[in-house]
């Protein structure tokens, strides 16, 4: 590991920052480099121009992963290199916004096609509790607490944990992988031949168990283990859980993430009064096939 790296991965480490940030902050700080055949300290505005004009036009990245390798790069300029002046060097991309998918009657055929009982106990805690894939990954034995029936969730986005609750259905699941596994630490542990015993699941794994579900399910959607949270949020809107709640279960630091899920849910916009059904039209049986309009007298 060169100096850089290791003062990156420091400066990284002690703000707190995820292990799958951490792994994708480097990462696009290496290609970054790579592209050029330099060093990273030693390019400059012009290269950091140029390199995301390139990643927008000849890569043609969505704007969503432009955005994160823009803030990995400006970690690693204005915090790891203190150069706070290139902040202004490394404007966001403008995105327009595209509303969440959401799994109806597929969120149970995503679960029944989970490859094992681990899968499917890894599907079914992202969809009974709306855990981020992290989240879902570092849970421990202990963080299920069945007498209280709920979910600990020790370190989520931000460092802020939370409770959510525990269905039955879940609980029922997690007991019988339980058996079968018999984890001791971490409630989803690595093999010891990926990351070494008593760890946890890279959230790789989490990924991975959601996509092969979804080709085995035949699912068209766009399928991820996000695609879960939203559908969750969006079921619990439509069920009559007010806003603030979900809010609180999906660990926002602002009602108006939360508030996106309004342009989801059916119940909310099919309960909308539309201003077409007040006005009084002419029977639709008196338009003509033709076209032909009656000259004024």
């Amino acid at each position: 590991m060169t100096h850089l790296r290791k003062k990156m991965l420091e400066e990284l480490q002690r703000r707190n920052y995820s292990e799958s940030t951490i792994r994708g902050y480097l990462q696009a700080v290496q290609q970054f480099a790579v592209h050029f055949g330099k060093s990273p300290d030693k390019l400059g505005p012009d290269d950091l121009r140029s390199y995301q004009a390139h990643l927008l036009t000849e890569r043609k990245l969505a704007v969503g992963s432009v955005v994160a390798r823009v803030a990995a790069l400006r970690f690693f300029f204005v915090r790891t290199l203190k150069r706070r002046d290139f902040r202004e060097e490394l404007p966001y991309p403008k995105d327009h916004r595209r509303l969440p998918t959401v799994l109806s009657l597929e969120v149970a055929q995503l679960i029944d096609a989970a490859a094992n009982l681990m899968q499917r106990a890894l599907l079914m805690t992202l969809y009974g509790t709306g855990m981020r894939r992290t989240e879902v990954s570092m849970l421990r034995v202990r963080d299920i607490d069945s007498r209280r029936m709920m979910i600990r969730v020790e370190r989520g986005k931000g460092g802020v944990g939370r409770d959510l609750p525990l269905s039955p259905a879940l609980l029922e699941t997690l007991r019988a992988y339980w058996r079968w596994k018999k984890p001791h630490i971490y409630l989803f542990p690595s093999s010891v031949g990926q990351r070494g015993q008593d760890r946890p699941i890279s959230d790789k794994t989490v990924w991975y168990a959601c996509k092969e579900a979804a080709v085995h399910a035949r699912i068209t959607k766009h399928v991820t283990p996000h695609t879960l949270r939203h559908s969750w949020a969006t079921h619990l809107l439509e069920a009559g859980t007010d806003l603030r709640t979900i809010q609180v279960l999906l660990g926002h630091g602002d009602l108006e993430t939360t508030a996106k899920y309004l342009h989801l849910s059916q119940r909310h916009l099919q309960t909308v009064a539309n201003p077409l059904e007040s006005l009084q039209l002419s029977s639709v049986s008196q338009a003509g096939h033709n076209y032909h309009r009656k000259k004024d007298n």
